[in-house]
Parts: C-alpha cells; sequence; structure tokens
C-alpha cells in the first residue's frame, strides 16, 4: 500500500488534493491509431491486436465464439458458482426492473397533450474486463440491465487469455444470461469494432461495461456515434469509519477495492487519530500476507467531524462510500454523489460487486456528480409524441409566430399560422 496522510483544509480543496494525487496513477494513452486500424483493417485488424495485445504468439482465426463452446463452459460450471450466479442473476434483474418507468402523458392548458414514453436502443455492446482476472460478474451487471430495458441484440466482448480463448467464466455468465452474440476481443479495438462494426460485427447503439484506460478512453472516442454508459476510469473507495469500527473488517474492505490493481484509489476518512492509525496498520499488514492486493494508494484524512466526512464525500463523490459508523443509517441520506453507499458496518463494497442487487458499474472519478450506476435507463432512450387538437393549433400558433420571427425563422411562424384557419 502507499499511504499518504492529508491535512483537512475544507472539503472543496481536500478533495480536490486526492483527485490530484489519484490522477497521478493513471496512464495517458492515445487510442487514436487503434481506431484508425480497426476502420481500415476490419476483422484483421481486431484479430491482429487482440493477438498482440491479449495472447501474443497464438493465432487467432475468429473472433466470434460459437454457441457450442459457451454452452460446454456452463456445463463444467461447479454448482455452488452457478447458484451464486443465479442468485446474483435473481437481484440484479429485481433491482433493474424496479426502475422501469411507465409512459406518463401530460395534459396541458391549451388542450394539447404530450405523451412521454421510453423504448430500448436496438442493440448493446457489453463489455466484460479481462487482465488480471475474468470478470463473470461484470457480464451480469452488464446484460440483465440491458434485457430488462427490452434490448433485443446484445454483444458481448471480452478480452481473450493468452491461450486465445475467452474464460469459461465469463462463457458461462453469458449462457446463463441467455447471450449468444459473443466475441474474445478486447480493450480499445473491442469498443471500436462495436462502435464502427467489421465484416462479422455489425455495428451496435450503445456501448456499456467497465474496462482499463484504453477502453475508457475509446469509448470517450466514440461517443456521439454510439452512447456509452459512462467514461468508468479505475474502481474507487471511500470509506467513512467511526470509533467503534472494527479495523480488521475495514482493512479487509480496503484490500479488497485493491485487488482491482495499482491505479484504484482508496480513501480512508476518520475524526480520530486512533482510528485512523489502527486502520491504516490493519490494511498494510492484510495487504501484505494476500498476493492479490496491488500496491494501491491509500489516503488518510482526519476530518474535523463526521459532518465534514459527509461533506468531504459530497465533493469528492466517490465510486464506492462505506458508511461504518454508528448512525450511518441517517448519515446515508445526506450523501448525494457517490455511485454507491454502503450503509452500516454489514455493508461491505464486496456485496454490491456481485450479489446486493445493485450494479458494480458506476460512475467513477467524480463523475457521480452527475451520473448514476448502469441500469435499464442506459439503454433507453425516450420519445416525445406531442398531440394538438384544432382548439389547440389555434390558441398557440400567435404565440409560434412570434417567437418565430423574432428568431428569423418566419416559414415556423407560417407552418403554425396556417392551422390557425
Amino acid at each position: 500500500m502507499k499511504v499518504r496522510r492529508f491535512g483537512w483544509e475544507g472539503a472543496e480543496e481536500t478533495a480536490w488534493e486526492l483527485r490530484q494525487w489519484a490522477a497521478e496513477e493513471s496512464p495517458e494513452v492515445d487510442v487514436a491509431p487503434i481506431e484508425q486500424e480497426i476502420v481500415e483493417g476490419g476483422d484483421e485488424a481486431v484479430l491482429r491486436l487482440t493477438a498482440r495485445f491479449d495472447a501474443p504468439g497464438v493465432g487467432l482465426e475468429a473472433l466470434q465464439v460459437g454457441p457450442a463452446e459457451a454452452s460446454a463452459a456452463l456445463s463444467v460450471l461447479e454448482p455452488d458458482l452457478r447458484r451464486a450466479m443465479e442468485v446474483a442473476i435473481a437481484n440484479v434483474r429485481q433491482v433493474a426492473e424496479a426502475q422501469l418507468s411507465a409512459d406518463r402523458q401530460v395534459e396541458l392548458p391549451a388542450g394539447q397533450t404530450v405523451t412521454l414514453r421510453e423504448v430500448p436502443v436496438g442493440a448493446a455492446g457489453i463489455y466484460a474486463p479481462g487482465g488480471r482476472a475474468a470478470y463473470p460478474s461484470s457480464v451480469l451487471m452488464c446484460a440483465i440491465p440491458a434485457q430488462v430495458a427490452g434490448v433485443q441484440r446484445i454483444a458481448l466482448a471480452s478480452p481473450p487469455g493468452p491461450d486465445g480463448r475467452l474464460n469459461p467464466l465469463v462463457l458461462a455468465a453469458a449462457t446463463l444470461c441467455g447471450i449468444e452474440e459473443i466475441y474474445a476481443m478486447g480493450g480499445a479495438q473491442a469498443i471500436f469494432a462495436l462502435a464502427h462494426g467489421t465484416e462479422t460485427i455489425l455495428p451496435v447503439d450503445v456501448i456499456a461495461g467497465p474496462g482499463n484506460a484504453w477502453v475508457r478512453e475509446a469509448k470517450r472516442a466514440v461517443y456521439g456515434k454510439v452512447g456509452i454508459d459512462s467514461l468508468a476510469g479505475p474502481s474507487e473507495l471511500m470509506v467513512v469509519a467511526g470509533h467503534d469500527t472494527d479495523p480488521e473488517w475495514a482493512a479487509l474492505d480496503l484490500c479488497a477495492q485493491a485487488e482491482h490493481g495499482p491505479e484504484s484509489p482508496l480513501v480512508l476518512a476518520a475524526v480520530e487519530e486512533r482510528v485512523l492509525t489502527e486502520i491504516a496498520g490493519a490494511t498494510e499488514a492484510a495487504a501484505s500476507s494476500r498476493d492479490s492486493v496491488a500496491e494501491a494508494p491509500l489516503a488518510l484524512v482526519q476530518v474535523p467531524d463526521v459532518d465534514a466526512a459527509i461533506e468531504l464525500a459530497n465533493v469528492y463523490a466517490p465510486e464506492h462510500l462505506e458508511l461504518l459508523e454508528t448512525d450511518a443509517a441517517l448519515m446515508a441520506d445526506r450523501v448525494t454523489t457517490a455511485g454507491c453507499v454502503f450503509v452500516g458496518r454489514y455493508g461491505a463494497t464486496a456485496f454490491g460487486d456481485y450479489l446486493a442487487g445493485s450494479n458494480h458499474v458506476l460512475p467513477t472519478g467524480g463523475a457521480g456528480r452527475y451520473a448514476g450506476p448502469l441500469g435499464p435507463s442506459s439503454f433507453r432512450r425516450r420519445i416525445s409524441n406531442v398531440e394538438l387538437d384544432a382548439r389547440a393549433a389555434a390558441e398557440l400558433a400567435l404565440h409560434v409566430d412570434a417567437l418565430a420571427d423574432a428568431e428569423g425563422f418566419p416559414v415556423h411562424g407560417e407552418s403554425a399560422m396556417i392551422r390557425k384557419r
């Protein structure tokens, strides 16, 4: 762990310093050359780049994974693991279904009506990262909201391992979710292939899912050509610890997030210096004895009081926020920007990462100030139906004419006024 103490300079200043420190761990990447290769080279470029970055020395022949290979992966899945996935699917689906909204019709004074309705996008591309580990949970978190949203075509992309094949756990998760269109490709090239299409891959309308800096920058580059869920970066955790927080529990929560990689910023805030010292020591001890825990940056912030801790959280806008305080339930209602809030001593982030029912694709890098978790709305778009009868048209036409004339669009006015006759 790379531990650093930060002095309290107010919520705004301290949050800014924390973000600057975290940014030092993020690599600068240029994805433009990769996009050009995909646009010009299609399948051949995707295969070449996938072999180069994910499976060096393996002669990849096809991007798409056949249904037989996916079904085989599910057939050999350990029963306990399959049951865990099925519980996760059921919980995430139930929470996602609760987010769907019905059509709403508004009747306005002049007599016109505006009906607000939502429809699913036609096709969604979802990305399940690889690298340090396989993430079947990301398949579930992306696929289920897309299905609940009503998306008819879902294409999954995930990087193959060194042997050139997709991880069986990813394939098993995809099969449990009923996804049949699966591609063995990762990184920026996968995002560009989904956005632009190739000889094998039809382009999609929305791309969702977490990834590394290359995936994030590729999503940034294609935004506008396709929709994206967010520009999710390295996973983050902020813990607000109280005087009675168990140091070992908090340490394991912080180490669990550090398993995502050395770029994952961790923040520990507490009123008492003793609490910071005990949890920091327990975290370093736990990390040193667990090979899966990366050397992530851990910031220690001593806050004047609990109110200041909440203020800091709201400015910092962490992806995950754990409130390990006695009055956590009361504090939670005051949090406005975190991607997901875990309330009380039993609310470890790990539950949200897998089975709680909330989504683990969350805004990072402070994006919680304007974005929220991945859900069905990420795969749906709004349409307004406007209906005017003769009376409404006659009443509104004069106003339209006046505004149109002021803006220099006289034919807009004529278009409205002809319906006043």
